[in-house]
């Protein structure tokens, strides 16, 4: 008995002591990952872009002007700067429009923090074009409320937008707005969609339908298995007068997309989901479509990749010149704009695609080290910075200024396309499960060893309790 009880004593000081040791060992876990981030490791590679990034091994980074980077390498022309805190001033408006801007104050700040001058350029795709083109729907219905129309009226639409235009550049958006992203004046009007105003809006669609399917928008499932999506087409074909015209001729389908009446009805249709439902809402409903649309294409310009296909034909190894001139080409297109991480995917396939058109059957992607980040803008000297797939805002407060958020928690190897014939690619599973990234190589590659500590401590924990259950 004396014996049962000096053994229970020791098992259980040896579990405490072992506990203890845990506890000890994510604490050490945590200190490694910090100095890991701080201190990155150098890595020698054939590939400049394929190097292992120096931080955001486990959380998104946020990408902050106050941070000063270093360029060890002067000669190579640098990253973007962007501004620490826009230039606000006092805006020069018309005065001929007549609304209350200063209610609408928050949304003309996040507009103007999306297109934050030089940003705007570099995030027309995925940010800026998309926030500015969903806040002149709002400020169409917004205009119109205490009234019985749901567009601006043409005498006045110009002066509307160029005071739109003149505010947001005093808190800091890029006076180019208009042309970066195409949008005009007449936006706000209507155009030529034959209804404009809120009665005959209201005879002409189920206004109950599009409001209870549009109340509510969710990010993951929308793009998948749309709800508001058709309500609001199916309302758009009802006042744009085709709706009668494509129950007669099956044929017009075709041509409804090149159709500026239809356009311009969704617009009137946005315009009396303002009225309805909180500005808010409809900005991240709107922002949603959105991204369902940019996230299945690569906005990235390729250009003919001849020097890559005579250096890379025929290599079944890794080759010095081959994932050279790979790399240049890269480093080249990567300086068109940010993208997210779904549109890298599409553009490491469509890449991948072009350069198997042209003879080279071996996946130079993995003997070159190419990961889907090296797909898009590098900032501050960091490795590429992919930006998430739903709704993003630029950051901005009064203590960091301007900032982003990348997507950049890994190093994930760039899909290498399984035949030369680009085919649609959709994110939607059937059982409406997200499809997982490609696997990451962050635990083969030498230079990023946090990774094989992250996962040590888990594993060592799960045997160490089951010796002591068992």
């Amino acid at each position: 008995m004396d014996c049962f009880q000096t053994v229970s004593r020791l098992k259980g000081s040896l579990c405490h002591q072992l506990l203890l040791f845990i506890i000890w060992l994510s604490s050490f876990q945590e200190l490694v990952a910090v100095k890991t981030l701080l201190e990155p490791i150098n890595v020698s590679s054939m590939s400049e872009l394929a190097s292992s990034p120096s931080s955001g091994l486990f959380d998104p980074i946020e990408i902050s002007p106050s941070v000063i980077p270093h360029y060890p390498n002067p000669v190579e022309p640098l990253p973007p700067m962007y501004p620490v805190f826009p230039n606000r001033y006092e805006p020069n408006i018309t005065g001929k429009c007549p609304v209350n801007f200063s209610l609408m104050s928050s949304l003309m700040d996040k507009t103007a923090s999306d297109c934050a001058d030089p940003l705007a350029a570099l995030l027309r795709n995925v940010i800026c074009c998309p926030q500015i083109s969903s806040f002149l729907h709002l400020f169409q219905g917004f205009y119109s409320n205490n009234s019985d129309k749901l567009v601006v009226q043409d005498a006045v639409a110009n002066y509307c937008f160029t005071d739109i235009i003149s505010i947001l550049a005093s808190r800091g958006a890029d006076s180019n707005v208009p042309t970066i992203c195409s949008v005009k004046s007449s936006n706000l009007t209507g155009g030529s969609c034959p209804v404009k105003d809120v009665v005959t809006f209201e005879k002409t669609v189920n206004t109950s339908k599009l409001l209870e399917a549009c109340s509510t928008v969710d990010p993951l499932k929308e793009c998948c298995r749309p709800v508001c999506q058709p309500a609001i087409m199916e309302a758009t074909l009802k006042i744009s007068g085709r709706q009668l015209m494509m129950d007669e001729n099956k044929n017009m389908v075709g041509e409804l997309n090149h159709s500026d009446p239809l356009a311009d009805c969704k617009g009137v249709v946005y315009s009396y989901l303002s009225r309805k439902l909180p500005l808010d809402g409809v900005n991240n409903a709107l922002r949603i479509f959105s991204t369902c649309k940019v996230n299945k294409v690569c906005p990235l310009s390729f250009t003919q990749p001849s020097e890559v296909i005579e250096a890379c034909r025929n290599v079944a190894a890794p080759s010095p010149s081959c994932c050279s001139s790979l790399n240049t080409y890269i480093a080249g297109i990567q300086k068109q704009m940010l993208i997210t991480n779904r549109q890298a995917i599409i553009c490491a396939t469509v890449f991948g695609s072009m350069l198997r058109k042209g003879g080279i059957m071996t996946n130079i992607y993995e003997l070159c080290d190419v990961d889907l980040k090296d797909f898009s803008m590098q900032v501050f000297g960091q490795a590429g910075c992919l930006l998430r797939s739903l709704p993003d805002d630029v950051l901005f407060d009064n203590a960091t200024g301007v900032g982003l958020v990348c997507d950049l928690t890994d190093n994930i190897a760039a899909p290498w396309p399984s035949s030369s014939s680009m085919s649609s690619m959709s994110f939607c599973a059937p059982e409406m499960s997200l499809p997982a990234l490609p696997t990451s190589q962050t635990l083969k590659n030498p230079g990023c060893r946090s990774g094989e500590l992250e996962m040590l401590v888990p594993i060592f924990s799960f045997f160490v309790f089951t010796t002591l259950l068992f």
